[in-house]
């Protein structure tokens, strides 16, 4: 909204900062961060008067029942924050902004749901009777399906619709034709899933969202400037600069809510902000052509629910043997007699070796 005020350069010099998308994805920065900061004790009081409190699972760490009563829900906090920030800076009129406000509403509106009915839900022998993995997976198949064909029908750049790039080699390019929008559908479910399962520690998967979508950015920012790209020989994307601001507002507000969620933490995340901003990760990359590289940005996600994975299917081949002492892996590390905090520390500087590895392609092609 503030963007527009660059139309007033004409009468005072000083108005034409507005246009500048580094300057007002900084001001996104500092605008969320400071709105979490604010309205994050009114939103756990909140969270707390409705009920949505933690209860352990079953399957935890003994430990993680001194994290009852903590509330859940606190992805409400980091989009509140986002919206004010991206309505105050970004341009409404982009395309790709709107999308990606329509995204965080879609998936934040089941995660929210979904902690909803985890939490108030009707109970039976201890288990919620709310809403089922299958619905969960078929709403998330469904809003990957509708996002992943709009940009297939209106592709952020014709040329390369159906193409990845290759990174770490030159101008290197797979045409995966109508197979590229089953990849995009795999992406928004499989990396949405792949945070909520990262959430397990405090402050474990807003820290490494941050690291994600701080390297994020800089690919978006660079594929939107036309000069940058042609320079760096990676795909150009002419408007796609402005999603810059949108994972600028992420960065900010992920801080924000770290300030709570940091051990011991105050307010969980919860799915209400797990899955979208997990899923606006994905529509960024897909946007930036830059899909292969999200699997190295978000490596640390990606190894969380690998190890789920892992665990599983070697359980039932091996009728009852494990790999990990339980996963995801960070509760591997918690009994291996790793304190909590360090476990954090140690996944942080992980996600940002990987986002260095990522960033490194802008060179190594």
């Amino acid at each position: 909204m503030l963007y527009y005020l660059s139309s007033l350069r004409d009468y005072y010099f000083g108005f034409n900062v507005f246009s500048y998308i580094t300057f007002r994805s900084g001001a996104a920065v500092v605008t969320a961060f400071l709105l979490c900061v604010l309205l994050g004790p009114r939103v756990i009081a909140w969270l707390v008067g409705r009920g949505l409190v933690h209860r352990p699972k079953v399957f935890a760490p003994e430990s993680h029942k001194a994290k009852t009563g903590v509330p859940v829900g606190g992805g409400i906090l980091i989009l509140t924050a986002m919206f004010a920030s991206i309505i105050l800076w970004a341009r409404l009129d982009n395309r790709f902004v709107v999308i990606a406000a329509a995204l965080l509403v879609a998936f934040g509106a089941l995660g929210f749901w979904d902690d909803w009915v985890k939490i108030r839900g009707v109970r039976s022998e201890g288990k919620s009777e709310g809403i089922s993995s299958r619905v969960k997976f078929i709403l998330q198949i469904g809003f990957a399906g509708l996002f992943a064909f709009y940009l297939a029908l209106y592709p952020p750049n014709a040329q390369f619709a159906l193409h990845v790039n290759v990174p770490y080699v030159k101008e290197t390019y797979l045409n995966l034709g109508v197979l590229y929008f089953f990849l995009a559908m795999i992406l928004f479910v499989g990396f949405a899933n792949s945070v909520n399962l990262t959430d397990g520690l405090d402050g474990l998967a807003v820290g490494n969202l941050v690291i994600a979508g701080g390297a994020t950015l800089v690919f978006v920012y660079l594929a939107g400037h036309a000069r940058f790209s042609q320079y760096l020989r990676i795909i150009s994307v002419p408007e796609a600069g402005e999603l810059t601001i949108v994972l600028a507002a992420l960065v900010g507000a992920g801080l924000g809510f770290l300030w709570f969620n940091s051990y011991p933490a105050q307010v969980f995340m919860g799915d209400t902000g797990s899955l979208p901003l997990g899923a606006l990760l994905v529509y960024v990359s897909i946007v930036a052509k830059q899909e292969l590289l999200l699997p190295i940005i978000g490596g640390v996600f990606l190894a969380e629910a690998a190890s789920v994975v892992i665990q599983i299917s070697y359980f039932k081949l091996t009728k009852g043997r494990r790999v990990f002492r339980m996963s995801p892996l960070h509760h591997h590390f918690e009994l291996s007699g790793i304190p909590e905090p360090k476990v954090v520390v140690r996944f942080w500087i992980a996600g940002i070796v990987l986002a260095l590895i990522a960033m490194a392609s802008l060179k190594v092609r």
